[in-house]
């Protein structure tokens, strides 16, 4: 049996149908905001998920996350989020949970009246909790940020990528610092599977 000498993953050739954009580049195109929150530079034209395992194994590994947060299409990314939460139910509060509650119906019907009744418990919200973060991102997901009697203000791309990592590590802060590591990298691999999902 031949064992293999080389200690990388291989390298990523399909498409991953459930990211915003396949290489990193195309996604700061989409998102230059993404070069300001991780500014480790990729390889040209490396592909979004080899970029994500490169973060992971690098010095500061909640960049993974970070990544992920932004490099998520919409719908997949608030999933991962819920996902993320729902993992360690014994960290959740109870708004936590009413969040996801509300997040979760989102996912399965992402019609305006399920995410303005999101964005709206998520905004008046006393405390930021990472379910509360993860509400403000799914009313980012489209529509309008401001109020129904407001002019219309589409949420820029990066403000989703933004409050869903805020919610990935404040959850992953609550998590025993002897298993943050393992916690942190069972996030990633859930989002990979989901990148590569429809």
């Amino acid at each position: 049996m031949t064992q293999r000498s080389d200690t990388h993953a291989p390298m990523t050739i399909e498409n991953a149908p459930g990211l915003r954009a396949q290489t990193v580049p195309e996604l700061r195109d989409i998102i230059p905001q993404v070069t300001d929150d991780i500014p480790s530079v990729p390889q040209t034209d490396q592909h979004c998920l080899d970029y994500l395992r490169r973060l992971l194994l690098g010095p500061t590994p909640e960049e993974a996350a970070t990544f992920m947060a932004h490099a998520l299409a919409p719908r997949h990314a608030i999933w991962w989020g819920h996902e993320c939460l729902q993992a360690m139910p014994d960290l959740l509060d109870d708004d936590d949970r009413r969040m996801l509650g509300m997040v979760a119906a989102w996912v399965g019907e992402p019609d305006e009246d399920h995410r303005t009744a999101v964005l709206d418990a998520a905004q008046a919200a006393e405390l930021r909790g990472p379910g509360v973060w993860l509400g403000l991102a799914t009313g980012w997901t489209g529509g309008s940020m401001s109020r129904p009697d407001l002019p219309m203000v589409p949420p820029p791309p990066f403000v989703l990528g933004r409050a869903l990592n805020a919610a990935i590590l404040t959850v992953l802060a609550r998590v025993p610092q002897d298993r943050r590591g393992r916690m942190l990298s069972h996030y990633v691999n859930m989002g990979e599977v989901l990148a590569k999902s429809g």
